[in-house]
């Protein structure tokens, strides 16, 4: 008898699986971050991933299982578990007012519950209603609004987080490095919003599967297009017109997705510009593209790609013929595969290509010549996730990037004997590189109250010839040189990258969390303007030029109310910063062959408290961020080896969001922005020598720009929305207090006082209306 208990007692103990994926009942698109519960034991659940896909383990017996995700219908089902199960679910949207919910797209709680610090998921069709620059969704505007991320300048695009450069911002499209986001030099961003499916931008506790960037990765991830019918998707706006079509390759087994923008610029010069302008062009475009298929039940083939170009020409119609153009953009593709080895391990391999160019072309009759400066990527990705247990989820992957920079290429299409000679002397021979990372990390569900997330990342680089190295003194004087063949190692640089994460639970409503990363960073951007520009150039790391490295610890508070209605976040950050790069005064960084001799070498540190309360549900809602930080660099080459704030130092920054739906036809929108200016080097004083006078600068960055605030407003109007046609008019209005907020200071000699100096702001936007029709069928 004793031993018949012990063997019922040992069976009730088994173990099974319970995996699939769950999609959108209506598109057939997979759901990242879907919630999959066992109603019957609050302990058990798990998130899809990704790519949609889940993996639980589940005592033997009936249960109700429970699907769900922020705004669509729970989806319950009872099985009973006496082996493995495999399912794929489909989950309904709710029919809700447009505005109850706001940014998350998982559990209520998942804020307070999960190891995840630093980390804001942002949902497209959430922020369909923020007023924006001239009408144009931007993702990458409306993260900037969150608290430790800032815009670089009025209007732009591009972003520091944590006082972090530009170029220290992994930023990925479907698993493609993107160089350059940016169209008409940052007032847009690259990234259309019909075409975009998921956004997660990481300011701490940067999971292990990332490397490359010690400040941030923005992961955006594209729509796969719908398996069950076809659509048409778009708008038209005052400056850019956008049109999505999708549809099914195969009902249920693929889709398609083709999205595409193009503003109108040039067209208004054609018709209504001066005769001598008639031929320049000036505009934008991009393209979106992907497909999928089902290949069988464990193996599913994803093609996807990016294609953008901004074009800026000048045609003199004149007798001299002059021509100036400049023409920058980005390819990408991704060909990945997604396979389901058993129901507990899953695998994503992906073959990645990324390219950013830049084209100037200037010249006058016969004379014409071409510099082509950017980088070129080529990398293989194997990413698996293990799913041991219910408190243990196991990723471990591989990751080889192999580089190629364009510093300045010249050519040239004249037979000007003068010109050509010129400029070949300063044709930049081409770098290369490899990049390569092998990481393993674990989420592992202590107990009730504790998780912990932690890896490890090893990444290495190899500066490849051909090329010819320079050695150079502590006066940047060339002392000797090195030529090298072709992929010949130069340098080769590695390191270790811990990453770990921990919360502790103290209630369903509140928690404490801390994080550590160490991220190794081999490439650098070289740019001595305060804006990502088209002419600025990517590098490796070299002989001369060390990676950057940098440790990033956290803390932070969080709490809900109100059955999660309310959410708020404290948030303590300090980040050390090594192998920073800066610049002599006067840095010539074009057609420079010994481009190395131009930058300094020192340290950086960031620290700073951000505050976070959002309302997620109801008729109003939006959120309010604060971010106190400081941003420091040290360099012995500059004011004697004192600490001086980073340009990107912005002490004060405050953010209001707000929505309110009227009705169901009528919804208002509002954003207030307040930030402190950057810091900038201005004049001292001015001195004169042999009648040339002279501009006198004392410390580096020692002045600021002045404050900066803005207020936006907007408002959607819902022509009609059904499940099959959707029409709405988008106003909005930039600045709607014409704020003349400073865009650059430089200074002139004043007209009525030559001995005096005159400081003059630059403005760009006061009060910028637009409207834009969006439509869906």
């Amino acid at each position: 008898m004793t031993l018949m208990i012990c063997i019922q007692g040992i069976f009730a103990q088994n173990k099974y699986s319970i995996s699939g994926s769950v999609r959108d009942k209506k598109t057939g698109e997979v759901m990242i971050g879907a919630a999959v519960i066992v109603k019957d034991n609050a302990e058990l659940g798990t998130i899809t991933n990704a790519y949609g896909f889940f993996s639980l383990s589940v005592p033997e017996g009936k249960y109700t299982f429970a699907f769900h995700y922020t705004g669509y219908e729970e989806f319950d089902t009872i099985i009973d578990l006496h082996k493995n199960v495999k399912m794929d679910i489909e989950i309904a949207e709710r029919v809700v007012d447009l505005h109850t919910f706001v940014f998350s797209s998982e559990a209520a709680n998942k804020n307070v519950t999960s190891p995840e610090m630093s980390v804001q998921k942002i949902n497209v069709k959430e922020i369909a209603t923020i007023p924006v620059f001239l009408g144009e969704r931007d993702i990458l505007k409306t993260i900037q609004l969150l608290p430790g991320i800032k815009g670089v300048t009025e209007g732009n695009s591009g972003f520091y987080v944590r006082g972090g450069g530009i170029d220290q911002n992994l930023i990925l499209l479907d698993e493609a490095n993107v160089y350059n986001p940016a169209h008409l030099l940052g007032f847009f961003s690259i990234f259309n919003s019909d075409a975009i499916k998921d956004v997660t931008i990481y300011k701490g506790g940067i999971p292990a599967q990332y490397g490359g960037r010690i400040s941030s990765v923005l992961d955006i991830k594209m729509n796969d297009g719908d398996n069950k019918e076809f659509k048409v998707t778009g708008g038209i706006g005052i400056i850019a017109t956008r049109l999505t079509f999708e549809g099914p390759i195969k009902k249920g087994k693929g889709s398609f997705i083709i999205s595409g923008r193009r503003t109108y610029a040039d067209l208004f010069l054609k018709a209504f510009g001066p005769s001598n302008l008639k031929n320049t062009q000036l505009y934008f475009y991009d393209f979106n593209v992907k497909a999928n298929y089902e290949l069988g039940k464990k193996d599913r083939i994803y093609l996807s790609g990016y294609f953008g170009r901004d074009a800026f020409n000048f045609n003199n119609s004149t007798s001299t013929n002059q021509n100036f153009g400049i023409n920058w953009g980005n390819t990408t593709a991704t060909l990945r595969e997604n396979h389901i080895f058993t129901d507990k391990l899953f695998l994503n391999s992906s073959l990645v290509y990324a390219d950013y160019s830049n084209n100037i072309s200037l010249g006058a009759g016969d004379a014409q010549f071409q510099v082509v400066t950017g980088i070129r990527d080529v990398s293989w990705k194997e990413a698996f996730e293990y799913y041991v247990s219910n408190t243990n989820t196991l990723r471990f992957g591989t990751e080889d990037i192999f580089h190629t920079f364009r510093p300045g290429e010249v050519t040239i299409n004249t037979a000007s004997t003068v010109l050509p000679r010129t400029l070949l002397r300063n044709t930049i021979g081409r770098k290369y590189g490899l990049e390569s990372g092998i990481y393993i990390s674990d989420e592992w569900k202590v107990s009730k109250k504790v998780t912990f997330n932690y890896g490890l990342r090893y990444s290495m680089f190899s500066d490849l010839g051909p090329a010819t190295t320079y050695t150079y003194d502590s006066s940047l004087n060339v002392i000797d040189s090195a030529t090298y063949k072709n992929n010949q190692i130069i340098k080769t640089y590695g390191g270790i990258e811990p990453r770990a994460s921990i919360v502790f639970v103290l209630n369903d409503k509140s928690s404490i969390k801390a994080s550590y990363n160490r991220i190794y960073q081999y490439i650098q951007l070289l740019s001595n303007s305060t804006v990502q520009t088209p002419v600025d150039l990517w590098v490796p790391s070299s002989n001369n030029i060390k990676p950057q490295i940098g440790d990033q610890e956290a803390v932070g508070y969080f709490r809900n109310f109100k059955n999660n209605m309310y959410e708020t976040s404290v948030e303590l950050y300090y980040k050390n910063m090594q192998n920073q790069i800066d610049y002599i005064p006067g840095a010539n960084l074009l057609f420079n062959k010994q481009l190395e001799s131009q930058l300094l070498y020192g340290r950086g540190y960031a620290y700073g408290a951000e505050f976070f309360v959002k309302k997620r549900y109801g008729r109003f809602n939006g959120w309010i961020g604060y971010t106190f930080s400081r941003t420091m660099r040290v360099f012995p080459g500059i004011d004697d080896g004192t600490p001086y704030p980073a340009k990107q130092d912005i002490v004060h920054d405050v953010s209001v969001v707000g929505m309110y739906e009227i009705n169901k036809k009528w919804s208002l929108s509002s954003t207030f922005v307040y930030y402190t200016g950057y810091a900038v080097t201005f004049p001292s004083g001015k001195y004169q020598i042999n009648g040339v006078v002279y501009s006198e600068y004392t410390d580096r960055n020692g002045y600021r720009m002045p404050a900066y605030n803005r207020l936006d407003i907007g408002a959607t109007y819902t022509i009609v929305k059904t499940e099959k046609k959707e029409c709405s008019w988008n106003f909005s209005v930039y600045n709607v207090y014409a704020r003349e907020n400073a865009f650059s200071i430089y200074f002139q000699q004043d007209p009525n006082d030559p001995t005096k100096t005159q400081a003059v702001q630059l403005s760009l936007f006061r009060f910028v209306p637009a409207i834009t029709y969006n439509f869906k069928f």
